[in-house]
């Protein structure tokens, strides 16, 4: 049987691909913006806290029909939580502390190259030539970032803190990624995703205290935090997915993967908008390298797991 292509891209379809990673770039921007107005595990706390409470609004009843399988699968909800919505939100928020939205963007533009990776390495899924080659441009893009142009720094690992920061939390999101397809839960996206926000509040929430604690800043409650806040929780949390998942149930998990990548591209425009920060030739080479090895790697072989699961 010939293989079967994905549906051709309507415009409605476009539209919801493309406002996705658009949401995603404002956020890594109102990340950078919120520096100094509210700690960053504060505003990851009230971030998924604000968005569980409308979630709970739209799939409360659902989350209260399936609570057998919440109390069956609470170990797979938690880990994923932890994951998805407690570390990789958290990380991303401390990391702007120190770099820039287009370096965390570019960063995790590299998020299916980790995922692969840890598909060959843990869960047996073979990776062929050409998505080794397509890792190792990618990885070469990242390197290029945290070296702000100049591959001799990585020698002396002078790199900018929340650049490394970045790192890690994309590699916790490829472990993430993995959990959600090794263990279907068989519930709705949005209840399975408020499941697992519930997780990730609990998660963050001692930290938050911790930050509190040990360096005593507090936010500066007021009109810019309030309308950060209202922005992280509504489009880049509940409406970003919906529009992605509603997306790849369209036209599958591959074309939707170049669209994900349109993020660094709206971070460097937003950044220089907002934030009026500089676009540097080594981030233009970066993106380069990153877009042509995930292009690589998926028209290699289709990406093991959807990216339709991002947050």
């Amino acid at each position: 049987m010939p293989a079967r292509h994905p549906p051709l891209l309507d415009p409605a379809t476009a539209l919801l691909l493309t406002l996705p990673p658009l949401f995603w770039a404002g956020n890594a921007v109102v990340g950078r913006l919120m520096v100094g107005q509210i700690p960053p595990l504060a505003l990851s706390f009230y971030r998924w806290l604000f968005a569980l409470l409308l979630a709970l609004l739209i799939v409360g009843p659902d989350l209260w029909r399936h609570r057998d399988v919440l109390r069956r699968r609470w170990k797979s909800l938690a880990v994923m939580g932890i994951l998805g919505v407690g570390s990789y939100n958290s990380l991303q928020y401390v990391a702007l502390e120190t770099t820039t939205p287009l370096n965390v963007s570019l960063i995790t533009s590299s998020a299916p190259v980790f995922i692969l990776l840890i598909g060959g390495a843990f869960h047996r899924q073979a990776v062929g030539r050409a998505q080794w080659i397509g890792a190792l441009l990618s990885i070469a893009g990242v390197a290029l970032v945290v070296a702000k142009g100049n591959l001799a720094h990585l020698a002396t690992l002078h790199f900018a803190p929340g650049d490394l920061l970045m790192l890690v939390a994309v590699f916790l999101w490829a472990i993430y990624t993995w959990e959600l397809r090794q263990r279907p839960l068989g519930l709705a996206p949005m209840t399975s995703l408020a499941a697992q926000m519930i997780w990730g509040v609990l998660a963050i929430l001692p930290f938050m205290l911790a930050e509190r604690w040990t360096s005593g800043q507090t936010p500066h409650w007021g009109g810019p935090v309030w309308l950060a806040l209202a922005y992280v929780a509504v489009l880049p949390s509940l409406l970003a997915y919906w529009c992605w998942g509603s997306a790849v149930g369209k036209v599958g998990a591959q074309i939707p993967a170049y669209f994900g990548n349109l993020a660094p591209l709206f971070a460097a425009l937003l950044s220089w908008l907002f934030l009026h920060e500089t676009i540097h030739w080594y981030h233009l080479w970066a993106a380069l390298l990153i877009f042509a090895g995930i292009h690589v790697a998926l028209n290699a072989r289709q990406p093991p797991v959807p990216l339709e699961q991002e947050l």
